[in-house]
C-alpha cells in the first residue's frame, strides 16, 4: 500500500490542476466489447444509470499495467465503492482469452471487469489509438482512465508517453471524492 501513497499525493495535485479534456461531457460510445470468451458487453448498458470507472491500458500482462496500473484499481476496489462508483472496468485491445487470463492472474474477478476491445471500436470512438507496432506489434490503446455518470464522461485522465500518473487509481479516488456532493 505504501507505493500508492505517492500516487494518492499525486492525485491531490492532479485534481487541483485538472484541465478539462475534450471528451468530458461526451457520451460513452455505443459499442460491444467482450468479457471472457462468451460474454458480449454493451458499454452504454453496462454504465447506464451508474457511476463507472474505466481504465484503459496498452496491453495485458505488460510490466506497467500488471505491476502498477491495474493493481491500484483492484486494491482500492472497496474505496471506489464507498466513494460512489458502481462499476469498474479495464479495457485493452487484446483478445477475450488474454483479458480473461490476465484478470484471473491479477485476481480482478468480482472487482474489475476485464473487457477486450478486440476490434478497437471503443478505442477508435474515443480517438485513443496509438501505434505501438514497434513495441507491441500493433495499434493499441493509449493509457487513460475516466469516470462516467449515466454513460456521460465526467472526468478523463490521459497519460503522456509511458507514464502511469494521471490515470492512476489515486487520481480517480481524488476525483470521486470531489464528486461526493454531486452524486
Amino acid at each position: 500500500m505504501r507505493r500508492y501513497s505517492s500516487l494518492l499525493q499525486s492525485a491531490k495535485l492532479h485534481t487541483m490542476a485538472e484541465k478539462k479534456h475534450k471528451l468530458v461531457g461526451k457520451q460513452l460510445p455505443e459499442v460491444t466489447l467482450f468479457e471472457g470468451v462468451k460474454n458480449k458487453v454493451k458499454v452504454r448498458e453496462l454504465f447506464g444509470n451508474k457511476v463507472g470507472v474505466i481504465l484503459a491500458v496498452p496491453g495485458a500482462f505488460t510490466p506497467g499495467c500488471s505491476k502498477v496500473h491495474l493493481p491500484g484499481y483492484i486494491e482500492n476496489y472497496e474505496k471506489f465503492l464507498k466513494l460512489g462508483a458502481d462499476k469498474i472496468a479495464c479495457i485493452s485491445c487484446n483478445d477475450a482469452f488474454v483479458m480473461e487470463a490476465w484478470g484471473k492472474d491479477m485476481k480482478a474477478e468480482g472487482k474489475v471487469r476485464m473487457l477486450a476491445d478486440v476490434r478497437r471500436d471503443f478505442t477508435k470512438a474515443l480517438d485513443m489509438e496509438v501505434d505501438l507496432s514497434k513495441q507491441m506489434g500493433s495499434i493499441r490503446s493509449k493509457r487513460y482512465s475516466l469516470i462516467c455518470r449515466d454513460g456521460v464522461i465526467t472526468h478523463f485522465n490521459e497519460e503522456e508517453g509511458g507514464e502511469i500518473k494521471n490515470s492512476a487509481a489515486g487520481v480517480i479516488i481524488g476525483q470521486l471524492k470531489a464528486m461526493q456532493g454531486k452524486l
